[in-house]
């Protein structure tokens, strides 16, 4: 006996609504055949609402039961759900990976092999996408910045330029141009960050979120952001050294 579900989802012509597609396609990958119901305009939607006393669509019913909206059946059948609040560090590690894999690759194809360029594009890289991500909000992630950084809280137009300070750093070290700029913007911005990170996580022992994959991250502030300072610094010495030598 096959499985049947009611799935009530908007689909009009300007707005299909993206979670009746996902749900759809959930329960079909559960075995069930879905007896798909459309609401193909304002009135029928708030009709449907009003008649099941829902605030939301779509809305799925398996058998006389209303499991509810697409987080519902997901909850339904055990998978999980994601919680807005809950601690992600996936953000970080995307790009982390994908740097390294930018990285390898150009060695690969451009070197023939792994050498200090390798670290170099690494390090480089993922400096620049941190920098994007951060750039996708510049206010958003200028409001917690300075909720830590000590220049921020005394300057707040460096929190503003922090991420393009980054981006101009990591851009211009991966291609080895402009020494002259980059070694000190990354000197400066790596060490006012760390000393920031270090002061506010391991000595006022402060639980805030970090500012490091842009405004809107559950990355917590610690090891991550100071990572990404140490390594800033650690590329300017390198450059540094190997500019000089």
């Amino acid at each position: 006996m096959s499985k049947t579900a009611s799935l009530h989802r908007m689909v009009m012509d300007k707005h299909v609504c993206p979670y009746g597609i996902k749900a759809k396609h959930l329960l079909e990958s559960k075995g069930f055949a879905v007896d798909d119901h459309p609401l193909t305009s304002r009135g029928q939607t708030d009709a449907f609402k009003e008649k099941h006393d829902v605030s939301t669509t779509p809305q799925v019913f398996i058998g006389r039961e209303r499991i509810g909206g697409y987080d519902a059946l997901r909850k339904h059948f055990g998978e999980q759900v994601k919680d807005d609040s809950e601690t992600s560090y996936r953000p970080v590690l995307a790009v982390f990976a994908v740097a390294l894999a930018l990285a390898v690759s150009l060695s690969i194809g451009l070197l023939d092999g792994f050498s200090v360029r390798t670290a170099e594009w690494f390090v480089a890289f993922s400096m620049a996408m941190l920098a994007m991500l951060k750039l996708q909000d510049v206010e958003q992630f200028s409001t917690m910045f300075v909720g830590y950084d000590l220049l921020g809280r005394r300057f707040v137009p460096y929190a503003y330029a922090y991420p393009y300070l980054e981006a101009l750093a990591a851009v211009l070290m991966a291609g080895r141009l402009l020494p002259w700029i980059s070694i000190p913007v990354a000197a400066f911005i790596g060490t006012i960050g760390a000393a920031s990170v270090f002061y506010a996580v391991y000595v006022q022992k402060r639980e805030i979120k970090c500012a490091c994959v842009g405004g809107g991250s559950n990355v917590p502030l610690g090891f991550v952001s100071l990572s990404e300072n140490l390594a800033m610094m650690g590329m300017a010495a390198w450059m540094l050294m190997r500019n000089l030598g």
